[in-house]
């Protein structure tokens, strides 16, 4: 009777131990696993994908997450693996996406497809590091969810379509390291919801910096190694936000004595342009993490205090006459 009685008891604590497990199990939706195994053949079943398997829940499988909830697929994320072929159209059949990140996949060829403007609640697109060609997609403004497009480390040729300054979500836009060409779109001063940090840098990119950028607070901007000319003084003054600015290896020429950085600076690059003048004394007053202003045609004495000594003078050298510590006595 007791053993009776304790055998019961144990098999009632192992039912009541296990609910828990079942209640909170996930099963994949049958459309989203159908979806992803059209991806997978159209990938070439690669072994990156090995685990995409009929004997497990699709929810389990490496690359994709679920949403704990409704179990329909909201992120796909395939990085570092042995990937060929296109973009297939199917990622569009994911409607509940999220994330969609295909990154460092060298063997992935092709254009961007506009199947993708069917994920409607997409919030990060980020196609980097593959062999992706063509434009950059206007057709991108629809993903008005996007809070981060990465584009970077691309094959992509052509103008910045000026449709993506209505992107009112977006905090980062990275669409360096490609080969386009033509101007910063005028657009790009007209955000009017958040204020992305731009990454332009590594294109060959001409022409001057829209004035329209000017009314904007930006907080990083990177649009080196390009071929832009003219005047930068715009992302600077006292009621600025910048905090990062890199604008070396270009063409711009500017007085850079009279210039009032704000205190928010803390990276400061315009190496190899044709900035003249004398460095600014407000200059002493910043935190400065980096700073080179090398390769110009600066004149007269480093200000002396704040951060400015603690740069070498890679950071000076190369300019019409700087002087002063860390460089040589003026004379």
């Amino acid at each position: 009777m007791k053993k009776s009685l304790f055998t019961t008891t144990i098999s009632l604590l192992i039912i009541f131990v296990s609910l828990p497990i079942l209640s909170y199990s996930q099963t994949c939706n049958k459309d989203d696993e159908k979806v992803l195994f059209q991806i997978k053949k159209a990938f070439g079943n690669p072994y990156h994908l090995a685990s995409w398997q009929k004997t497990l829940d699709c929810c389990q499988w490496y690359n994709v997450e679920c949403d704990q909830n409704t179990s329909r697929i909201i992120s796909l994320t395939i990085f570092q693996g042995n990937i060929s072929g296109q973009i297939p159209k199917q990622v569009g059949d994911l409607p509940f996406l999220k994330t969609l990140v295909l990154r460092k996949l060298t063997n992935l060829t092709g254009e961007i497809p506009i199947a993708i403007t069917k994920l409607t609640h997409l919030t990060m697109l980020r196609l980097s590091w593959t062999n992706l060609s063509g434009s950059v997609p206007s057709f991108l403004s629809q993903l008005t969810n996007l809070n981060f497009l990465d584009l970077s480390f691309n094959d992509l040729t052509g103008s910045i379509p000026p449709e993506l300054a209505t992107l009112k979500n977006l905090n980062a836009l990275h669409l360096d390291r490609n080969k386009l060409t033509g101007v910063i779109p005028d657009s790009f001063g007209t955000f009017t919801g958040n204020v992305p940090d731009l990454y332009l840098s590594h294109n060959q990119l001409t022409g001057t910096i829209p004035k329209s950028l000017g009314y904007l607070n930006f907080t990083t901007i990177d649009f080196s190694r390009n071929q832009l000319t003219g005047d930068i003084s715009i992302f600077f003054g006292l009621n600025k936000t910048i905090q990062i600015a890199d604008f070396s290896r270009n063409n711009f020429t500017f007085d850079i004595t009279k210039m009032v950085f704000p205190e928010s600076l803390t990276s400061l690059d315009f190496n190899h342009n044709k900035v003249f003048g004398s460095l600014p004394t407000t200059l002493t007053g910043l935190s400065l993490q980096y700073l080179n202003v090398s390769y110009n045609r600066l004149c007269g004495q480093i200000p002396q205090g704040g951060d400015l000594q603690k740069f070498d003078n890679t950071s000076y050298f190369h300019n019409r006459c700087l002087c002063g510590s860390p460089l040589a006595t003026c004379a």
